[in-house]
């Protein structure tokens, strides 16, 4: 009952601010996150005090003991020394089990799993947070192992300085403390071991902490290395390119082993300047002792407790040192991932934003301008459309023309740059993002599931669904013939059986009848379809048409395509070139024109656009 109770001390999951950037120092990063779990760590601070007095205590009780046994008379050492030798016992079996108890159950049940476990929640949702174009900037793989790491890394150095650094000091007091009650000579070794350990310690620091950032550095990019193999080995194993990736990892490996070897080269120099030290304190303090007990300055347990308690400090200076080593390890690790989570974020709600009130779902780009950080070349330049609510618009163009941009834009995966768009009359810049993407459906080109279930990632848009609703979502796009058939290789079967990374276990087509599903299921207002049905072979496109009909069903639609019969029967299309309206009018309106339009539509002949790529377009696109 105890444990349970204090293992619920700590709730890695209490509410905090997930917008608030951590400090882009490491004393600043480190306490930002250490903030939650101080009151814990004064706790373990403090049993840590009393657990190494009473362990350093022992070494003057056993000069106490040793000078008894000399002294003492046999006949009555018990009835003389008998509260004396009590009160030692009581230390040695009670108070001393007492304290190495508390500080393992502080430790183990309230500090180390449940700080790791807050620090890598609260990093991981502050880098949820941050725009698209940041997570595609970077390895998934190295984005996730640097929110794993942070935990420990930041844990540790904690714990390790209130356990070893401070046992070190209380053991060293002790030591210098005893001596100098002695004589101020056998004090001198170890206040001159302490100023050189220290000075040691001060040259090894900052290489250590160097070389240690380098290793991190490039075990990372080793990790990000190997999962993007991973991750796209259907590409792979496409273009035969088994061969190259492995040049590529054994590249990551050899610096790996590179930057290893460089810090442990310092280790080794450092190791061996230890023991020389070490070596002169032993003999050093064996020295002094011998004049002094010569002289009848020292007892025998006198010089016995002096040489046990050198022995413990060199025992635990190589301890110390590789502790430090491994402190400043964990420093490079928090310094890399301090790179990627201290980043303010890209996109940031507005001050004061409020919740997006869709009434009839009006889209309007106004004078809209927006390209991706690319010098002056625009993707949309001064762009001004109007979707009236209930209204279904078809986007067409060659690739590049800024279709998918616009429909990113609309969900704000991108702030615009110059003008401004409108829902019902209110700016998505001034409403929260999260009320903007619920109002928001859309099916991509790109279709990608979460290693999940069948039935997560349908009723992922509304996770409330039953399975009754979710089965329904699933006969509406065709999937629940595949979806019945499903076995994954755990047995799991149906809508429990899970799709693998990225939905790869599904065909591109079955994937894309998921995706659809998920969004008849979530029936939000205003629809985007993003080459919604090119995976779709012809026979399974006309069977979900009429499915996609009453989906649009009084909604406000921008469908993008370029296969021209499936945006055909929209209200309007809308032509773009170069992120510009070129045309606009119905189907029949825009052949009769004999415009470009009735170009593609004449070439097309129910096949795929030409592929005229602009230089700057988007890989969404």
């Amino acid at each position: 009952m105890f444990l349970d109770w204090l293992e619920r001390r700590i709730d890695p999951f209490a509410p905090f601010d997930e917008t608030r950037m951590p400090p882009k120092t490491v004393g600043g990063f480190v306490a930002f996150y250490l903030r939650p779990v101080r009151g814990a760590l004064v706790a373990l601070f403090v049993i840590a005090v009393i657990a190494g007095t009473v362990e350093a205590s022992l070494y003057l009780v056993m000069r106490w003991f040793i000078d008894l046994l000399a002294t003492a008379d046999r006949a009555n050492v018990l009835t003389d020394h008998g509260t004396a030798i009590g009160l030692a016992v009581l230390l040695v079996a009670v108070v001393r089990p007492l304290s190495i108890w508390a500080h393992e159950v502080l430790s183990n049940q309230l500090v180390v799993p449940q700080t790791t476990n807050l620090i890598r929640w609260r990093a991981h949702l502050y880098t949820l947070g941050h725009s698209l174009s940041y997570f595609q900037g970077d390895f998934a793989g190295r984005l996730a192992n640097r929110i794993v790491q942070v935990g420990p890394a930041v844990r540790e150095l904690a714990v390790v300085f209130i356990d070893t650094l401070l046992y070190v000091a209380i053991y060293a007091l002790t030591a210098v403390g005893l001596f100098g009650s002695i004589s101020p000579w056998l004090a001198l070794p170890v206040v001159v071991w302490l100023g050189c350990y220290a000075a040691l310690t001060t040259w090894f620091v900052p290489r250590a902490r160097t070389r240690s950032h380098a290793t991190a550095e490039t075990r990372s990019a080793l990790i990000g290395r190997v999962v993007d193999s991973y991750t796209n080995i259907l590409t792979v194993k496409l273009f035969a390119r088994d061969r190259e990736e492995r040049a590529a990892v054994r590249d990551a490996v050899r610096l790996n082993t590179d930057t290893y070897l460089h810090q442990f080269r310092l280790v080794t120099a450092t190791t061996s300047l230890l023991g020389i030290l070490n070596s002169a304190l032993l003999l050093a303090t064996a020295a002094c002792c011998l004049l002094l007990w010569q002289k009848g300055g020292m007892t025998t347990g006198e010089a016995s407790a002096g040489l046990a308690l050198v022995l413990r400090l060199i025992a635990m200076s190589g301890w110390v040192m590789q502790t430090v080593r491994g402190v400043f390890e964990n420093v490079g690790v928090i310094q890399e991932s301090m790179q990627t989570i201290s980043r303010p974020h890209g996109l940031v709600d507005a001050p004061g934003a409020t919740a997006l009130a869709v009434r009839g779902g009006e889209i309007r780009y106004d004078g809209v301008g927006f390209h991706y950080g690319r010098g002056d070349a625009s993707i949309i330049e001064d762009f001004t459309l109007t979707v009236r609510a209930g209204e279904r618009v078809g986007l067409v163009g060659v690739s590049g023309a800024g279709k998918s941009t616009l429909a990113s834009l609309l969900l704000r995966l991108h702030d615009v740059e110059s003008g401004r768009i409108l829902i019902d009359g209110q700016d998505i810049a001034t409403v929260t993002q999260s009320s903007l993407r619920e109002a928001v459906a859309m099916v991509s080109q790109d279709t990608s599931l979460l290693h999940r279930s069948i039935r997560d990632n349908i009723a992922y848009g509304r996770p409330q669904a039953t399975d009754a609703e979710v089965m329904r979502a699933a006969r509406l796009a065709h999937a629940d013939g595949f979806i019945a058939d499903l076995v994954d290789h755990k047995g799991r079967r149906g809508l429990e059986a899970h799709v693998g990374e990225r939905g790869v276990k599904l065909s591109g087509g079955q994937r894309q009848r998921i995706a659809i599903a998920r969004v008849m299921l979530k029936d939000a207002p205003i629809l985007i379809l993003d080459e919604a049905t090119s995976a779709l072979d012809s026979q399974v496109e006309a069977a979900i048409q009429q499915s996609l009909d009453t989906l649009m069903a009084g909604k406000t639609v921008l469908a993008i395509a370029h296969r021209l019969s499936t945006i055909a029967a929209m209200d309007r299309l809308v032509v773009i070139e170069a992120g510009r309206i070129v045309e606009e009018g119905t189907h029949a309106e825009l052949v009769a024109q004999g415009g470009i339009y009735a170009g593609l539509w004449e070439r097309q002949s129910g096949g795929f656009l030409p592929d005229r790529t602009a230089p700057f377009e988007d890989a969404a696109e």
